[in-house]
């Protein structure tokens, strides 16, 4: 009944020059962020925050959608609009975050298998009804001393496969996002064997399951080296490494690939993506961004809780976006950041 309405979301999410904004922090995330910047987290300073973003001038040219918590679904502007009713004002897709986090696995010490699949139908139903036409599931995958197990990358696997099914049951598009973590000192190479294995077992549990990878996202993160490796893989190795990885292991019919950041600062985020995208190399899918920190962190900083700093935040969103939004496309050149700030 929904096929065709989610194969035009699917579509729209990974437009030309567009990404995703992941404004889905859990309470406990959104905490740290504001502790950082002296604000103390209440339910308003986060309506008030969330509402910032979502009003920023243009954000449309840029960003396709939004992914939302919980919370901020039921949210409304100041002035009484719901959240989901504004960004589709805007034309921006609303999204929900329905996972309930990684927690550890039984046996596994040091892994972890992500939770929330008890009662996932009912609440899809009704994220549908308050405006929800996508959703996100975030499955971690660690690397470290004889981990991971294949034990867990079959658990959560299983899990990202078990969520898509019932979310395409409900009519809404699966963000499938299987995160290899950068924590580690592993090398880009290790990272890739992880990657890869983990990508193969996952369209080997959504075939599985009945899921439609055409009417499906794929958030994977990118191959590259560990926080703590000693040799860090320049931005063409990285490029170069997780292009080879996704054309080895994701099927041509999905309709598009939105990367997570991962912890990369701002700026390297944006430049793996449009290195990826300047190869030259044919792929069958598009390339975006589904950031959250690298797209949020300037905005979050220049905001700081002030009514009189929301202009300067959203000019600081904006233009992350922008930046972005030309690394999908593969025009994004270091320079431009510089000219933004001379503008």
């Amino acid at each position: 009944m929904f096929e065709r309405e989610m194969a035009d979301v699917a579509k729209a999410m990974v437009a030309p020059g567009k990404g995703i904004l992941a404004a889905d922090e859990s309470g406990g995330t959104i905490k740290k962020r504001f502790d950082g910047i002296g604000v103390e987290s209440t339910a308003e300073s986060r309506r008030a925050y969330r509402e910032m973003l979502f009003t920023t001038p243009k954000l449309g040219e840029h960003v396709s959608g939004v992914i939302l918590y919980d919370e901020t679904l039921r949210q409304s502007t100041r002035d009484g609009v719901p959240f989901a009713e504004l960004l589709k004002k805007n034309g921006i897709l609303p999204g929900i975050k329905v996972d309930t986090g990684a927690k550890n696995l039984a046996g596994a010490p040091g892994e972890t298998v992500t939770e929330g699949l008890d009662g996932l139908r009912e609440r899809l139903a009704e994220y549908r009804k308050l405006g929800a036409v996508f959703a996100k599931w975030r499955a971690v995958i660690t690397i470290g001393a004889g981990i991971p197990s294949r034990y867990c990358i079959e658990a959560n696997a299983h899990a990202l496969a078990r969520y898509a099914a019932l979310c395409q049951e409900a009519g809404i598009v699966p963000i499938v996002e299987p995160e290899v973590l950068m924590d580690g000192d592993h090398t880009i190479e290790r990272c890739y064997e992880v990657t890869e294995d983990t990508l193969v077992t996952v369209f080997t549990e959504l075939h599985r399951q009945r899921v439609d990878v055409e009417r499906a996202v794929l958030k994977p993160s990118m191959v590259i080296s560990g926080k703590s490796c000693p040799q860090q893989a320049g931005v063409q190795p990285v490029a170069a490494a997780t292009v080879r990885c996704l054309k080895r292991s994701v099927p041509g019919l999905l309709p598009g690939i939105v990367f997570l950041s991962g912890g990369q600062s701002d700026e390297l985020a944006t430049a793996h993506l449009n290195a990826m995208n300047a190869m030259g190399v044919s792929l069958p899918w598009p390339l975006s961004f589904s950031y959250g920190r690298a797209l949020q962190q300037p905005a979050l900083k220049a905001w700081k809780g002030q009514a009189g700093n929301v202009a300067a935040a959203q000019k600081a969103l904006y233009h992350r976006a922008r930046m972005n939004g030309a690394a999908s496309l593969g025009k994004y050149r270091a320079e431009m950041e510089k000219e933004a700030l001379a503008a």
